[in-house]
């Protein structure tokens, strides 16, 4: 899919403000020659916002979407550095909305559960826009990420209270608002991958160590020996959403839609039972989407991996409605369904669905919980939690995720 955008946007010029709106906003640019005529678009990665498991909850429209391709687009537009202009009333520049035909897509807060953030309450801290993100059109079609802030006229805008500072080459540089974080993973987004270090990225692409609160003025220390260069598996935070990034190799490693279906397929013929009630568990089809657990919903004590199905004693209601004694162990814990991941680009290996998060009842691979369990996200000004890829709930318990235990059949 190649995102649309204006071929004819101009190169954009830095400036003395930026504005933050409710919805955040990414430019996608590739500068460099103009692709053949005909030739088939040529692609450089993708980005999966995490919390949705594979779709946003009103469906993946236009440049709405959970997952975004980038491609080659016919031609460049892509920005660079020209006049600088101090605005003293910034108020009369004409701010750029999520509407503009320079933006490729647009994302939203992410609450933890799943879903886009509602509500008139629900004031979005993603700027309005939120970064940039180049990629060399000839191979190996590198692609960084820039810290952005638009306006209409394609001018690049820092903030009154934005921090800011000019060069040693003349240039000026600066953080937007609440800024954009970048996490590159050690080992790159494979089995062997460990969580790297959060790092904050600067309009001209620079790296600094992250500030003390997310909004204060007084930016981090430059980190030379680090770029800002996208790898697979790099993760980016806008203050509200967080994306991955996969680049084309790394896609052809992660597991198909086809392959999680045989694994979902293999696991109900294998005709797990209750160990209690002795009826037969299955993982509901794809098809039918996260709604109401049906009779045959696997369900788990998130505490001890124990699979039932679903009964009603073992409550302990003055620890919250969810809270049951397990009736193998007696540990006492949240008891949820089980739901399969189905976003295959956040998995970092076709293993089969022997893990859940917990408390949320998610299942992946044992290498993909456990890699997401140990990876902080950033949350609020300056709190990190790790937090469920599939639908953005923070993990609780000791490791985060928990070993299911299923019972097979008695025949």
């Amino acid at each position: 899919m190649v995102l649309e955008g204006n071929p004819e946007v101009g190169s954009p010029r830095t400036s003395d403000l930026q504005h933050r709106g409710n919805k955040g906003s990414c430019v996608l640019s590739s500068p460099g020659e103009d692709a053949q005529p005909g030739e088939e678009p040529i692609k450089y990665g993708e980005l999966i916002v995490l919390g949705y498991n594979g779709c946003l909850a009103s469906g993946d429209k236009g440049r709405r979407r959970s997952r975004l391709a980038l491609s080659r687009r016919s031609h460049a537009n892509g920005v660079k550095p020209d006049v600088m202009h101090h605005i003293s009333t910034p108020l009369v520049s004409k701010i750029g909305r999520s509407t503009e035909n320079m933006i490729d897509f647009v994302v939203t807060d992410t609450s933890p559960g799943g879903g886009a953030a509602e509500g008139p309450s629900a004031q979005s801290t993603i700027s309005r826009y939120a970064c940039r993100i180049l990629c060399d059109r000839r191979p190996p079609y590198t692609a960084r990420i820039y810290a952005a802030g638009f306006d209409a006229s394609s001018n690049i805008f820092l903030g009154e209270r934005a921090a800011k500072w000019r060069t040693p080459d003349g240039l000026m540089d600066g953080l937007t608002t609440n800024g954009v974080l970048v996490m590159h993973p050690a080992g790159g987004f494979s089995e062997d991958s460990a969580p790297g270090v959060w790092r904050e990225i600067s309009v001209c692409g620079n790296v600094y160590t992250l500030r003390d609160s997310r909004s204060a003025q007084q930016r981090g220390k430059l980190v030379e020996n680090e770029s800002n260069v996208l790898q697979d598996g790099s993760l980016i935070d806008l203050c509200g959403a967080t994306l991955l990034w996969r680049t084309p190799a790394g896609l052809l490693r992660a597991p198909t839609l086809k392959q999680l279906e045989a694994q979902r397929q293999e696991a109900n013929a294998a005709r797990p039972q209750c160990p209690v009630g002795l009826s037969t568990l299955a993982f509901p089809s794809p098809a039918r989407g996260r709604t109401a657990p049906d009779k045959q919903q696997p369900w788990v004590y998130v505490r001890c991996g124990h699979v039932h199905g679903y009964h009603g004693w073992g409550c302990r209601r003055e620890r919250g409605p969810q809270e049951r004694e397990c009736p193998l162990c007696r540990l006492v814990g949240p008891y949820v369904p089980l739901w399969l991941g189905q976003e295959a680009g956040l998995c970092l290996d076709p293993g089969p669905p022997s893990h859940a998060f917990a408390p949320c009842g998610h299942v992946c691979s044992e290498k993909t919980a456990r890699y997401w369990a140990q990876t902080p996200l950033p949350h609020g000004t300056h709190a990190f939690h790790a937090a469920c890829p599939f639908c953005g709930a923070w993990l609780t318990g000791e490791h985060g995720c928990v070993r299911l235990i299923f019972q097979g059949p008695l025949d």
